[in-house]
């Protein structure tokens, strides 16, 4: 077992992880992966939603506000495509009453960036858990 994640070493989440700023992500990945979570980014709404059809994820992290496609739309097709599949928004702080719109359509939980890493790995292994449940 992990003590950052409790997730067992054997068994790493997959995590889907999407955001339209390319160095956040991929900082954020490199981090998850020290705590046994195998994060495949994604930069914008369409190329996470070509990722999701290729490759099933135990979550999703998706920012609420990018260049392409709104948070909220990506998180609609998301749903579609595998109803089960925890997503959890991320959003610039101001946006909160977005978030919050994000858990009406389906969003596991939401939280401002930035965020603390350690909140967030908290709520990606809360989501799997209850999806493994």
């Amino acid at each position: 077992m992990t003590p950052d994640t409790g997730m067992d070493d054997n068994n790493p989440i997959k995590l889907l992880l999407v955001d339209d700023e390319p160095g956040y992500v991929s900082v954020l990945a490199k981090r998850m992966a020290k705590r046994n979570i195998d994060a495949v980014t994604a930069t914008n709404g369409n190329e996470a939603i070509q990722t999701l059809r290729s490759i099933r994820f135990d979550c999703a992290v998706l920012d609420l506000k990018m260049e392409d496609m709104d948070g909220i739309e990506v998180l609609k097709i998301f749903k579609k495509m595998d109803p089960d599949m925890p997503v959890i928004m991320l959003t610039g702080h101001g946006s909160e009453t977005a978030a919050r719109e994000g858990v009406k359509f389906g969003a596991f939980d939401y939280l401002t960036k930035p965020c603390d890493l350690d909140d967030l790995i908290r709520i990606i292994c809360d989501a799997c858990k209850r999806e493994a449940s």
